[in-house]
C-alpha cells in the first residue's frame, strides 16, 4: 500500500502549477472552480511550452502568473529541469497537466512524486496516448468518457482518481464526441483535484481510494 500525503502537507498544500500547450480550457475549468468557491486552491503558476498558447492570455487576463518556455529543440530533461525550476519558484505543491502535450521525463516525475495529476479522454486503461476519440469510435465501443489520474512513468498509466462515462451515439464524430467529453473533463478535474489535496484517500497498488 503507498501511502496518501502527510498531514503536515495536506494543510500547506494549495498552490498549483498548471501546464498546459494550447487554449487550456481544463486550466479555465479549475479556475473557475477556485473563483467559485468550489475548490479551496490557488493557482501559483500556469506554464505553457507554446508561446503562441491560447491560455497564456486568458491566464494573464484572470491576473495569474503565466510562463512561456519554448520547448523545441531541447532534451526532454534539460527542458523539464526548466519547468522544474519555475514550479519550484511558485512554491507549487500540485501539479495539474491540463492539455500538456509533453511527455514528463522521469526526472520531473521523481521531483513531484504523487503531486502530478493528468486528464485524459478515455477510460483508462482503454485508448491511451493520442487520439483516444477517434480510437474509440474506430473500435465502435458503445461508452467511453474521461479519467484523471496519477501521473507515473508510463503512458497514462498512474493510479486512477476519477472517471466519467460518456456514451458513444450513432454518428457521433471525433469533434462531436470530444465536446461531450470535454463538459465531463471540466467537472471531475476539480473533483479529483479538490480529493487528493483533502488527503482523505489511500492507494492500494493502482487503487485510489477515497476515505470516508
Amino acid at each position: 500500500m503507498q501511502p496518501s500525503f502527510s498531514s503536515a502537507l495536506i494543510t500547506k498544500m494549495r498552490r498549483l502549477g498548471i501546464l498546459i500547450s494550447g487554449r487550456g480550457s481544463n486550466f479555465q475549468a479549475i479556475a473557475d472552480s477556485i473563483s467559485q468557491g468550489r475548490l479551496r486552491a490557488e493557482i501559483a503558476v500556469v506554464i505553457s511550452n507554446r508561446p503562441e498558447a491560447p491560455g497564456l492570455d486568458l491566464a494573464r487576463a484572470r491576473g495569474l502568473y503565466a510562463v512561456e518556455l519554448p520547448s523545441p529543440g531541447l532534451d526532454r530533461e534539460i527542458y523539464d529541469r526548466q519547468v522544474i525550476a519555475e514550479l519550484r519558484a511558485a512554491r507549487v505543491d500540485l501539479v495539474c497537466l491540463a492539455g500538456y502535450l509533453r511527455i514528463l521525463s522521469g526526472h520531473f516525475i521523481r521531483e513531484f512524486p504523487q503531486r502530478i495529476l493528468n486528464i485524459h479522454p478515455s477510460l483508462l486503461p482503454a485508448f491511451p496516448g493520442l487520439d483516444s476519440q477517434h480510437q474509440a469510435l474506430a473500435h465502435g465501443v458503445k461508452f467511453t468518457g474521461c479519467t484523471v489520474h496519477f501521473v507515473d512513468e508510463g503512458l497514462d498509466s498512474g493510479p486512477i482518481i476519477q472517471q466519467a462515462v460518456v456514451p458513444v451515439l450513432d454518428g457521433d464524430t471525433p469533434a462531436t464526441l470530444s465536446a461531450r467529453i470535454l463538459k465531463e473533463e471540466h467537472r471531475i478535474y476539480s473533483e479529483a483535484i479538490a480529493l487528493v489535496l483533502s488527503g482523505r484517500y489511500r492507494i492500494e497498488d493502482r487503487r485510489v481510494i477515497p476515505l470516508a
